[in-house]
């Protein structure tokens, strides 16, 4: 009776001590994951402009490997490393995955799948279900967008299987931005395109050597200009679009050109 009693003790101090084990595991992969996020996103503010993307796209790889080795150590503490345990644990996993935590399996796939075939990165401006921001963190289950407006938006991963995701900067330092004029019909397209042109041409954020458009378009309540030109920062997009905004409303004023009036476009919505 003592033995058994004895042999009892010595199981229970076994599993607790496995239960510590992956604690302790599981509590010194997150501190490294914030640590390195910490470390990285400070060296991207200060490494030239064109590698800060790289750094960026580090971090999701690094989390990424952080975790699987914090996995890796875990498992083999709670079942030993044979081929059928590893099959049967797998099968267990792959079931609770399947029925009882079925979006979040989705989510966390998708998330897999999103850093392999680098869909999206930290940095990049993409477009999800009608909110744009900048991608601030990819985590296991969703993406953190961060908005214009400073506002933070989380979306699952699971998004990616069922609707379009628009990347406006693919990993690219610089975005295409788009400033819209309203002129009335009378005046002189010509002069207004090659004025458009130069104000986005001296403009200091844009990006030095990349290519200016105008089109244009004629409708109902008059016409309507849209002025394309590449910004030197994405996070300076819209910085850009005002400056051209407002240094253009300034040179076609001067022009002596009218633009289009409210009554105008209320005609055409009705």
């Amino acid at each position: 009776m003592g033995q058994n009693l004895s042999a009892w003790e010595h199981l229970e101090k076994l599993v607790w001590y496995d239960v510590l084990l992956v604690a302790t595991v599981l509590i010194l992969a997150r501190l490294l994951i914030l640590g390195m996020q910490w470390q990285l996103r400070r060296l991207a503010e200060r490494v030239r402009p064109r590698w800060r993307l790289t750094v960026l796209h580090i971090v999701t790889i690094a989390r990424l490997l952080i975790r699987v080795a914090a996995i890796a150590v875990i498992v083999p503490l709670l079942v030993e490393p044979t081929f059928r345990n590893i099959l049967v644990l797998g099968a267990g996993l792959t079931l609770v995955l399947a029925y009882t935590l079925k979006d979040y399996g989705s989510s966390f796939v998708a998330g897999l799948v999103t850093v392999l075939e680098n869909t999206y990165q930290p940095g990049d401006w993409i477009k999800v279900d009608g909110h744009y921001g900048e991608v601030k963190a990819i985590a296991g289950r969703a993406v953190h967008l961060l908005t214009a407006d400073d506002d933070e938006v989380i979306i699952p991963h699971s998004r990616l299987w069922s609707t379009s995701i628009l990347n406006s900067s693919s990993g690219n330092r610089s975005v295409l931005c788009i400033a819209s004029f309203y002129l009335h019909p009378d005046h002189d397209a010509s002069e207004v395109r090659e004025k458009l042109m130069e104000v986005a041409a001296s403009s200091s954020y844009r990006r030095p050597d990349s290519p200016v458009s105008v089109s244009a378009m004629e409708k109902p309540w008059g016409t309507h200009y849209r002025l394309k030109a590449y910004v030197r920062e994405s996070r300076e997009q819209f910085l850009f679009i005002t400056d051209l905004t407002i240094r253009g409303k300034d040179a076609l004023r001067h022009m002596n050109i009218r633009f289009a009036q409210a009554p105008y476009a209320e005609t055409e919505a009705s």
